[in-house]
């Protein structure tokens, strides 16, 4: 038990220096606001949202290319929703001190795939485990 609490209190004090941290938060902030950019972007692409869509009857080319083009902004939505999702969780992370700690295990994240995926909250193992 003694060995546990000790465990836990050396997690508790890892973190990364707020001057490092800080420029990563402006990153992230300022792809957030693309993406939401892009998400407005998207959904008006959709054939389904605007007054655009083909109310009569079309031929099936037509038809077939309103519902591909549907499915394709719907994907692109999804996709988008996540990173966003995925963002936000890395920023609050940011604020209450657990940037670059493993939301799962608590241990460091890797500072390589900090630099290629800012938005990662997992390490790599745990992200493995996940996906399984």
């Amino acid at each position: 038990m003694i060995k546990n609490t000790v465990l836990e209190k050396k997690k508790d004090s890892l973190k990364f220096p707020s001057n490092l941290v800080a420029p990563i938060a402006g990153i992230l902030k300022l792809n957030l606001k693309k993406m939401e950019v892009q998400k407005k972007e998207i959904i008006k692409e959709d054939p389904f949202k605007n007054n655009a869509r083909i109310l009569d009857n079309a031929s099936p080319d037509a038809d077939a290319e309103e519902q591909f083009g549907h499915a394709r902004t719907s994907a692109l939505k999804e996709q988008i929703d996540r990173q966003i999702i995925q963002t936000r969780k890395a920023l609050t992370r940011i604020k209450i001190g657990k940037y670059g700690i493993c939301e799962d295990c608590g241990n460091m994240i890797d500072t390589d795939r900090l630099v290629a995926y800012p938005e990662a909250t997992l390490c790599k193992i745990c992200k493995a485990k996940r996906e399984k």
